[in-house]
Formats: structure tokens, C-alpha cells, sequence
């Protein structure tokens, strides 16, 4: 499994290895699933899982790492440990399996593995070559210096694990990733533990089951089996499993049944509960993938949401329906299509509704068009400056709302614009607004303490020699997240 932090060159490892350029094809350039991949290395063969290194795919590393049996640190040796690298350092030791620290973009100036080495000490991470247990090597996946080192440090660790493979019995293993091909219908990648599968073999998860209709390898192409370790993608499924739940091969449909624990119902999920401060946004996500799924999710749980609370309505994989559009109107949410394309009825739906469609291909625009949709509808407040007092000396005119007075400015400063109260004797005898600020007769935008002036006010009330006059001034801004 190789895990690190986004741009730190994980995929471009793995497609120097494989030199498939698999990067180039990426929407954004990260990567946005699980994708698993397998080389051969002599009489040996590796499998590599790629997980994402965006901070929004905490949950799909996390689940990553319990599926793996070697884990890879990748780390950019110019820009050393960031948060991501903390965060997957957590899983490698919570998975608690063995790992080898991928020091990459050497041939990059200002790279410095050395001092990447002992920022990883403070993560409690020595490597070998400083007294410690863990193996490391200096790569670069633009020119492949190092490469060679990784593959072999990596076939060292699995012969000192003990690592081999269990072909016996009935095949178990995990899903990795799971989608709604138009096409095909439901699909499945897989990475057995143990035994084999074979096309018209029975299969069952917790959420679905079937028999396999066909097999493919990571390329697409099909195979007469899948072996342990050996991702492979499964079609003949009942629906598309969760990511992340045991597969499992049974001797006949019965028994897969009862290991089936039903089709997951297509209700409306239990929505937090909110309080009179607050708003509610409602979500409907319809995502090309569960692993998708799953990752806006808990992108959405790190957004703050104090004043306006995320409510997922629904999600699902597969096209922008017109049931969608039926609940979206049913309950004024908002329809979040992660990589996915609308039916034509939808498409209709879309033009003719008022109801708001967000669509992405980028996980990290995503979290930005909902962070911005949330600040749109924060409410606005008042905010009250004081500026200063002026005391009256004279009353020059008085005219229906408008009077002339002058004064003397005895706290603060008095501002053109600014909004006035007035006061006598400490009651409150009126509001109104500076429209025009003079001192010697000639126009001046404020005035400071200790300085006299003549005012145009217009408002209620009437003003007279001895009154006091708050200045102030009042802005709308709209509260932050």
C-alpha cells in the first residue's frame, strides 16, 4: 500500500513501475479511488494499492491500510512531512503492519532526505541507517533512481514476514472499490486473502450477492481466475457492495443468502437534529463510486457546521435521476453529482426546476462550492461602531427633519455619514443621520476630539443647545462559518 501526502508522487511512482501513466489521466492529477495495480519483480509478483493523498480520503486510507500486508511512506524530500504524511503515518500504526519510507523527487533542488530523517523522529519514526528498524530509500520517480532499491527492499520485508499467499479453501478477501457501470451493471475490484475465484462461483457481502459472471484484471483484461493478493474486478453481482466490507465465496446460493444481510433500504437517512439557531442544508449525492460516496461524506463532517448543519437526504452511485429531483423539490436540497452524468429526464428536470445542481470532478472544488453555498445563506448581523459625542452649542436652523447645529466634539470623532442619536439629559429624544460636516464653513470629512463643527442632521426629534449627540455607524456582515 502506498500512502503520503497529496503531490508528494505516490502514483508517479507506481506508474514509473508499471509505465502506465495513470497520473496523466487523473482529474486534477491526484487520485480519487483505491486503485490497485500488480507488477512482476523475477519469479515474484508485488501488488501495490494507491490510495488517495487528498486530505478529504482520510476514511478510504484508512480503510486501505487494513487491507495491506507492507505499507510504502511516500515523502517529497524537498518539502519533507506534512499533514497528510502525520495522518497516514497513524494508520501504518494503527494497522501496526511493517513499512518502508520512500524519500521522492530527489533529483529535485533543495531535496534533503537527511533532514526529512530527523523531522521523522519526531514522529517516532527512526530509519534504519539512524539506528533504527525502519527501511528507507532515496527515489525519483521522473528519472527511476532508487526504483530498483524500493522493489527490492520491499521483496526483503515480505520474505523477512513471512508473506506467502493461502490458496486453500473458499476465497476471502475484501472490496476496494465498487461502482454502476450503465453497461455492465454492477462492479466490483476485489483483493482476495485467500483462495481462488472462478467465474460462476458464488459470492456474497453483508449488502449483496451473486455469481460471477466475469473477471478482469486491473487493465480491464478478463481472466479465467483471481488468486490472492491479485486485485481483480468482479462482475454478477445482485448490486454494487460497500467499500470496504469481506467478500466471500460460499458451495451453493442458499448459504450465500444467509450470509446476505439485505439490499440497503432507499430511505431517507436519519438527518441531525436542529436547533432554532441554526439552518439546514439538505444533500442529495449521487457519486460514480462508493469509495466516493463515502469520502464526501466525511468531508462534509469536517466542514463547521454550528450555524448551518449538513443533512444528507440520500447518496447513492449511478446517474442524477429524476427520483432525485422529485426529493430535492420535496425538500429543497441541493443535488451534488461527484463525477457522474444526469439522465435525460433529469437533464429536463434540471432546466425547467428551480432546484440547484452542484457537479464536480475534483473532490477539493467540491468542499469549496458547498463551503461558499453555506456562507450564502449565513445570516446577516448589525454591528454597531461608536465613534464619538459632540455636545450643542447653537441651534442655526431648523427645517421639517433637517436642522443645522453646531457643537463641540468632546469624545471620540464625528464622521460625514455617520448615523446620530440624541440625547437630553440622558433620555433618548431622536435618531438621524449626518448629511453634511463643516468646520470654519468649509466642508470636512470627520473631526477629531476638542475640534467644533457645524452639522446638517436629518431625523426625528428636534435638537437643542446642551443635547449630546453619539455618533456611531452600523455595518451588515454576515456571520463566518
Amino acid at each position: 500500500m502506498v500512502l503520503g501526502h497529496i503531490d508528494h508522487g505516490k502514483t508517479s511512482i507506481l506508474d514509473y513501475i508499471r509505465k502506465s501513466h495513470v497520473q496523466e489521466k487523473e482529474a486534477g492529477g491526484i487520485t480519487q479511488h483505491i486503485g490497485a495495480y500488480q507488477i512482476g519483480e523475477g519469479d515474484k509478483k508485488i501488488t501495490f494499492i494507491d490510495t488517495p493523498g487528498h486530505e478529504a480520503f482520510s476514511a478510504i486510507r484508512s480503510r486501505g491500510a487494513k487491507v495491506a500486508d507492507i505499507a510504502i511512506l511516500v515523502i517529497d524530500a524537498v518539502e519533507g512531512v506534512k499533514a497528510q504524511t502525520k495522518e497516514a503515518i497513524s494508520h501504518i500504526k494503527e494497522s501496526d503492519i511493517p513499512f518502508v519510507v520512500a524519500f521522492n523527487k530527489i533529483d529535485k533542488f533543495g531535496s534533503d532526505p537527511n533532514k526529512v530523517k530527523q523531522d521523522l523522529i519526531k514522529q517516532d519514526i527512526t530509519v534504519e541507517d539512524l539506528g533504527g528498524q525502519v527501511p528507507s530509500v532515496s527515489v525519483s520517480a521522473k528519472t527511476g533512481q532508487g526504483i530498483p532499491d524500493l522493489l527490492d527492499i520491499i521483496l526483503l520485508v515480505a520474505e523477512m514476514e513471512d508473506l506467502k499467499a493461502d490458496f486453500s479453501g473458499l476465497a476471502k478477501g475484501v472490496v476496494i472499490e465498487a461502482f454502476l457501470d450503465s453497461k455492465k451493471g454492477p462492479v466490483a475490484t476485489i483483493l482476495l486473502s485467500k483462495g481462488i475465484l472462478r467465474e460462476g462461483d458464488i459470492v456474497a457481502t453483508p449488502s449483496t450477492f451473486g455469481k460471477i459472471k466475469k473477471l478482469e484484471d486491473f487493465q480491464g483484461k478478463e481472466i479465467s481466475k483471481a488468486e490472492p493478493y491479485c486485485p481483480a474486478i468482479l462482475l454478477g453481482l445482485d448490486q454494487a457492495p460497500k467499500v470496504g466490507q469481506q467478500i466471500q465465496a460460499f458451495e451453493d446460493l442458499e448459504t450465500a443468502k444467509s450470509h446476505f444481510k439485505g439490499k440497503e433500504k432507499q430511505e431517507l437517512k436519519e438527518s441531525p437534529e436542529i436547533s432554532a439557531e441554526q439552518k439546514a442544508l439538505n444533500l442529495i449525492i449521487k457519486a460514480d463510486v462508493e469509495g466516493s460516496i463515502e469520502a464526501i461524506e466525511q468531508m462534509f463532517k469536517a466542514l463547521p457546521q454550528d450555524k448551518i448543519v449538513l443533512r444528507v437526504l440520500k447518496s447513492g452511485i449511478g446517474e442524477i435521476n429524476e427520483n432525485d429531483f422529485k426529493l430535492a423539490k420535496s425538500f429543497k436540497a441541493l443535488i451534488i453529482g461527484f463525477r457522474v452524468k444526469m439522465s435525460k429526464t433529469a437533464q429536463i428536470l434540471s432546466k425547467r426546476e428551480k432546484t440547484k445542481v452542484i457537479k464536480v470532478e475534483i473532490i477539493y472544488e467540491l468542499v469549496e462550492q458547498i463551503r461558499a453555498v453555506m456562507e450564502r445563506r449565513l445570516r446577516s448581523k448589525t454591528i454597531r461602531t461608536d465613534l464619538g459625542k459632540v455636545k450643542v452649542l447653537v441651534v442655526f436652523m431648523t427645517e421639517k427633519s433637517r436642522q443645522i447645529v453646531g457643537g463641540k466634539v468632546v469624545e471620540g470623532e464625528v464622521q460625514k455619514g455617520a448615523k446620530i442619536e440624541v440625547y437630553r439629559e440622558e433620555e433618548l429624544i431622536g435618531k438621524g443621520k449626518i448629511i453634511n460636516l463643516q468646520r470654519n464653513k468649509k466642508d470636512i470629512a470627520k473631526l477629531a476630539k476638542g475640534e467644533e463643527c457645524g452639522i446638517l442632521y436629518d431625523g426625528n426629534g428636534r435638537i437643542d443647545k446642551g443635547d449630546i449627540l453619539i455618533i456611531y455607524r452600523q455595518q451588515k456582515r454576515k456571520e463566518e462559518l
